[in-house]
């Protein structure tokens, strides 16, 4: 493994920032361009989704058979691995575990062909700010089998490294595509024949109650705070609700995140072996 220095800190040195997560014309992309943590770069390196350009890992590490995997991945795909003593420079979060890649941007899905599928499982995330909890709805939307996410453009957190972190690879293999506005989407979701359903803690039905079986569905979710806008809420075919049963009125969105999907797809999967 060839030893080496790290150069500029992303985001820092000459041009270095300029255009990062940006595609043409400065538009933002989908981001996760750098890759922080053991697990999450041993999943970029596996997926072979995109091209990923190096590996810097520190040299003082105590050995572990996840770092091992990532140096044979590496080595297989022709990644250079660089030791270096001074990983925290080039670390955005606060928990690299002491391995960074960095690679090609993620290739944005076609929101269009996310609904197109007869079996489409989303999820649209209507302005959620907090790269922890994009990261963790993420990583539990696909192991839950979500078929792809639905992020707007603006107003809410694409994939940064701490996305990236706290996802441990679901960035890798879920589907994200970018549209301009999260209620025209659910709008072109209707016109497709997609279920939409709204997470919101006023919702008239319960979540346990939501009748669905194999039908392609969105679930949307709002912003932490404030929950869905306005427009988002108007749009949904179904509002239910997460019945609160202490004295707090709503859960964290990464929380409710988890419950949805699992609770979607625990009856898809059980109207599917009942052959409904």
């Amino acid at each position: 493994m060839p030893a080496g220095e790290p150069g500029p800190r992303a985001g820092q040195g000459a041009g270095a920032g300029a255009g990062a997560g940006r595609g043409a014309g400065g538009e933002r992309g989908v981001g996760g361009e750098q890759v922080e943590g053991r697990r999450a770069v041993r999943e970029a390196l596996a997926a072979g989704r995109r091209r990923i350009r190096e590996v810097w890992m520190d040299g003082a590490l105590e050995p572990a058979p996840v770092l091992d995997e990532i140096i044979r991945l590496a080595e297989r795909a022709g990644v250079p691995v660089r030791m270096t003593p001074k990983i925290d420079q080039l670390a955005r979060t606060d928990a690299a575990q002491g391995v960074i890649a960095r690679g090609d941007p993620l290739p944005p899905a076609v929101d269009d062909d996310l609904l197109a599928d007869p079996a489409a499982f989303v999820l649209a995330l209507d302005g959620v700010t907090d790269p922890r909890n994009l990261g963790a709805i993420l990583r539990t939307a696909e192991g839950a089998g979500a078929t792809g996410v639905l992020l707007p453009r603006r107003r809410s957190v694409h994939v940064t490294p701490a996305v990236a972190k706290a996802a441990a690879g679901a960035i890798e293999y879920l589907p994200i595509a970018l549209v301009s506005g999260i209620a025209s989407a659910l709008e072109r979701a209707r016109r497709a024949g997609v279920w939409t359903v709204g997470l919101d803690e006023r919702g008239p039905g319960d979540l346990f109650s939501l009748e669905l079986a194999t039908e392609p569905v969105v679930l949307v979710l709002g912003a932490e705070g404030r929950g869905l806008s306005r427009l988002a809420r108007e749009r949904c075919d179904v509002l239910v609700r997460i019945p609160m049963l202490g004295r707090l009125p709503s859960l964290n969105v990464a929380t409710a995140a988890g419950l949805a999907v699992y609770e979607i797809a625990r009856r898809r999967r059980t109207d599917t072996t009942l052959g409904v």
